[in-house]
């Protein structure tokens, strides 16, 4: 049936022979090279042949990725994703592993010269439900995970195709269940950064920027979040509750985005440097009965002290009441700056300066990204991937809302900027 994502998913294709937007957004836009360029100027390979290998790709990766769009799995129950995975990385000749933390995908590429081994991320749960803006029936690819595996798949056989050339080994790990915040640590304690030995850890994740467009986090990231709750006794407990929450609500420093104006006010804060993201807390709190259930996210996240004392002073007010934070903070994401900056300059080499965008805030309409345990372990870069097409509103690009639908042109650039990035990093000495 030609339904309505269908026909959006056809108009965002880049069918060969099309004219881009703007010249660094061809899947090859830089002219073929053969092999015996490969090797390049300074470490690494040269782009223009991995950029000739990612055009060869095209028609496939397109394939791949409305595959897996229509075969969307929740955190946890990735089996069909994690099969198509491990078939495409073996046709590469990857040595590949499954079932690790899950249903997560390890495939390793040696390549023939000496160097450094470092790591590719790659989630492929998609939203569940209940993580949908305003709901859903169904999961569905709305946080652009099913991009983020075609590209790592991309990125793999574009480096298998060029192993004979490429120095040191590269890692790719397709994760599971990265929307509960359960699959890296699953992945991590089954020994995945101890067995591979990985120096760094690298991951690209869409972004509402415009297609063509890559948001540095150097030193920013992500927020991580927590929760807790307030019980409270007494016959007017209920009431004493929607006035607590009132008062805890109060707390929150910057308010979650109602509508795509704020939608944009929040990236475009995220831009500013020192602007109104550089501290914030956005936080809610919600009654049940005669309970008060609190949730939010901070920036920096030395401030998750700060918050927890701010509600337990102002539960303090209610007699009786019993504040429970049951779990330590998950841990804000956060970026190392010399990795990030060594990739903003990695980029701006091969899309132009323009096609870089830093960030100087976290995003606080996000939830929680697990990429922070890997961070935690060992340095890396976390970076978006512009996916919002000329025109489109920003929901279109905004991962979890229903509206999302990326421009599959950010595939290729994925694989273009991921495979040239890594084997740069690789080839270190």
């Amino acid at each position: 049936m030609d339904r309505p994502e269908e026909r959006a998913l056809a108009r965002r294709t880049v069918l060969a022979g099309t004219a881009a937007v703007g010249a660094g957004l061809a899947w090859g836009a830089a002219g073929p090279a053969g092999a015996a360029g490969a090797a390049g100027r300074g470490p690494g390979l040269a782009q223009e042949v991995v950029d000739a290998e990612a055009a060869r790709l095209e028609r496939t990766l397109l394939a791949l990725r409305r595959d897996l769009h229509q075969h969307p799995e929740p955190p946890g129950c990735e089996r069909r994703t994690a099969g198509v995975v491990a078939r495409e990385l073996r046709a590469a000749g990857l040595t590949v592993t499954t079932g690790v933390g899950g249903h997560g995908v390890v495939g390793v590429l040696r390549g023939a010269r000496p160097g450094r081994t470092v790591a590719y991320r790659a989630d492929m749960d998609a939203v569940p439900p209940r993580d949908i803006v305003g709901g859903g029936p169904a999961p569905a690819h709305l946080c652009g995970h099913d991009l983020h595996t075609t590209i790592g798949v991309g990125t793999a056989r574009v480096l298998a195709r060029l192993r004979h050339h490429l120095s040191g080994t590269v890692v790719f790990l397709f994760q599971p269940a990265e929307e509960s915040l359960s699959g890296a640590r699953a992945m991590i304690d089954a020994g995945v950064l101890d067995r591979t030995r990985v120096a760094e850890i690298h991951a690209l994740h869409c972004g509402p920027f415009p297609v063509g467009r890559f948001a540095t986090t150097v030193g920013f990231g992500l927020p991580g979040q927590d929760r807790g709750e307030v019980a409270l006794a007494g016959p007017d407990a209920p009431a004493a509750a929607r006035r607590l929450a009132a008062e805890l609500g109060a707390l929150a420093t910057v308010a979650l985005p109602g509508g795509p104006a704020d939608l944009e006010r929040l990236v475009a804060d995220a831009q500013t440097p020192a602007g109104p993201l550089a501290r914030f807390v956005a936080l809610q709190a919600r009654v049940r009965e005669a309970t008060v259930g609190v949730s939010y996210r901070c920036w920096p996240q030395e401030r998750y002290v700060e918050v927890r004392a701010d509600v337990r002073r102002i539960a303090a007010s209610c007699p009786g009441a019993a504040v429970r934070f049951p779990d330590d903070p998950f841990p804000a994401m956060v970026s190392p700056r010399a990795e990030g900056r060594a990739l903003a300059r990695h980029l701006r080499g091969v899309f132009g300066r323009s096609a870089v965008t830093p960030l100087h805030a976290a995003f606080p309409p996000f939830s929680g990204e697990d990429f922070a345990l890997y961070l935690d372990r060992v340095p890396g870069t976390f970076t978006f991937l512009g996916v919002r097409a000329p025109g489109d509103p920003i929901t279109a690009g905004y991962p979890h809302y229903p509206e999302f639908t990326p421009d599959e042109r950010a595939i290729g650039l994925g694989v273009r900027a991921m495979a040239g990035w890594l084997a740069r990093r690789s080839a270190r000495a």
